[in-house]
Order: structure tokens, then C-alpha cells, then sequence
């Protein structure tokens, strides 16, 4: 499992004195473009042909953060399809772990080349297997 700590920005926190839900939405995407980096799934067009783009999303919101938490997301693949694949996060209290929202997105695999639906290669899931084997 990948984690990421963020540091919360004064303009995170909106009038109801909590992060707002928004941001909470890049703090999943900043985990992703991370874990994805680290992983070795191909984000920038120089690394290759493929890559993936969100197809769905769901998010849950257990409770609020505010100024002064220590947060992180995690991030890990929980699902391998053939043109697909399922990433959960969660940005957590980093102190203590619990939950603040939960995110299941689902991705395609993608071809630059013919704008179309693709496989994910074989070496990218090899390689993302292994990244999580590993104890970061």
C-alpha cells in the first residue's frame, strides 16, 4: 500500500472551519498520480503508448478534517481486470489511521495512439504487484 503524507494549505479549510469536500478530491488524485509514479504505471506520454483514465468513481465521507490533523492518503490496486483496474484510497488521520473519506475509482487502460480502450500490459500489472509486495 502506497501512502502519501499532505500538508494541509490554509485555503483547504472552507467557511465551515473543515477541508473542503474538493479538495478532498485532489488529495485522492495527488495520492494516485504518486502511487502510479512510484508503481510504474505510465503517466506521461513519454512513457509509452498507454496509460489510464478514469472511467468511474465513488466517494464516502466518514468525517470532517480539519486545520490542525495530520493527514496522508493510501493508495493500492484492489481489483485487475483485463482493460481495467480498481484503485482504493482513503485519506486517513495520520496520527492515528482513522478514515476521513474512502474512494474506489476505476480506471481503463488507454491507447494515445488510437484513442481507443487497451490491455493493460502484463509488465505493468507485474510491476505494480510488486511495488505493493514491498513494506513502504
Amino acid at each position: 500500500m502506497h501512502k502519501l503524507p499532505l500538508q494541509l494549505r490554509f485555503n483547504d479549510v472552507d467557511m465551515m472551519g473543515h477541508v473542503n469536500n474538493a479538495v478532498i478530491m485532489e488529495f485522492f488524485d495527488l495520492g494516485k498520480s504518486r502511487y502510479f509514479a512510484d508503481a510504474g504505471i505510465p503517466v506521461t506520454p513519454e512513457e509509452g503508448d498507454f496509460c489510464v483514465m478514469i472511467v468511474h468513481l465513488e466517494v464516502d465521507f466518514h468525517s470532517q478534517i480539519h486545520w490542525n490533523d495530520s493527514v496522508a492518503v493510501t493508495s493500492v490496486v484492489s481489483h485487475w481486470g483485463n482493460k481495467s483496474l480498481q484503485v482504493t484510497q482513503q485519506v486517513i488521520n495520520a496520527d492515528n489511521g482513522q478514515p476521513y473519506a474512502t474512494c474506489r475509482t476505476i480506471l481503463s487502460g488507454y491507447s494515445r495512439s488510437s484513442a481507443t480502450s487497451a490491455p493493460i500490459p502484463d509488465e505493468v500489472k507485474k510491476r505494480v504487484m510488486e511495488y505493493d509486495s514491498i513494506e513502504h
